[in-house]
């Protein structure tokens, strides 16, 4: 009788917990960008921000939505990408936004300072119409960002609808995708690197990205996901864990300013 009843105790914890773990999928990989969100509302600077890291992400849940119909996987796993597809063109329109408008202010500062009569223009338009790699991903428009993203989706949408009955592409779609995710850090890491500084970037998000991906591997593991997830899984843990140690290096051997430098402003995230 006592076996029983605990039966009946557990059965709905356990479905309890299930759910909790399906629900902290679904949206706790969006959590870590919320305070890198509200930072550059409040500062209004998305320098310190790189826009690829929106890219990777983008790019990977598309295919990964797409590797869905190739091989069913969880559907929280699925929703995941949905939600993170929406979470990164919030964060895109909001870096653009703040972008052209300190363009703008710079453009201005310069004709006060240089008693120019003629109002300041507006900096030229950036479109991904245009084709001109150097200014890839730093379009003036959150509209070029949306076309360039449905672009990409129905290319790789119809090239996926052609190639289903093939298992080796369904495969390589899959490791692809989490491939791309697992690289995720790497935008992140490299503007780190380059600018010597881990300025402008927000240690919270790097800290929940670390244990969001911890927790997702663990998860992968635990329900039998396909082994390119658990795979890729354990290489964003390493890069995570690459980020935060720049971020004690840098802290530790600051770079000291050079004579004459630029103004931080006009410095430029990858």
């Amino acid at each position: 009788m006592d076996a029983e009843g605990l039966g009946w105790l557990l059965v709905p914890l356990h479905q309890l917990v299930s759910w909790g773990a399906a629900g902290a999928m679904v949206f706790g990989g969006v959590v870590p960008y919320i305070p890198q969100y509200r930072d550059i509302r409040r500062t209004q600077n998305a320098e310190g921000f790189s826009t690829y890291v929106c890219l990777v992400l983008l790019v990977a849940n598309i295919l990964r939505i797409l590797f869905w119909f190739g091989r069913r996987f969880e559907a929280p796993l699925l929703w995941q990408s949905v939600v993170m597809i929406l979470a990164m063109l919030l964060m895109l329109k909001l870096c653009t936004e703040v972008r052209v408008a300190s363009e703008l202010n710079v453009q201005r500062r310069v004709f006060a300072a240089a008693d120019n009569k003629d109002e300041a223009r507006a900096p030229p338009r950036r479109s991904y119409l245009d084709l001109e790699p150097r200014h890839f991903w730093r379009w003036s428009r959150f509209g070029d960002y949306v076309q360039c993203v449905l672009a990409f989706s129905g290319v790789a949408g119809c090239v996926t609808y052609l190639s289903l009955d093939s298992a080796l592409f369904v495969e390589s779609l899959g490791f692809l995708a989490v491939l791309t995710e697992a690289m995720l850090g790497v935008p992140q890491l490299c503007r780190n690197h380059r600018h010597r500084s881990t300025e402008g970037m927000s240690i919270k998000m790097v800290l929940m990205w670390t244990s969001g991906d911890t927790f997702k591997t663990a998860y992968f593991l635990l329900n039998g996901a396909p082994l390119q997830f658990s795979v890729c899984g354990l290489l964003q843990v390493l890069v995570d864990l690459a980020i935060l140690g720049q971020a004690y290096a840098f802290t530790r051997h600051p770079l000291k300013p050079a004579p004459h430098a630029a103004h931080p402003a006009s410095a430029k995230a990858l």
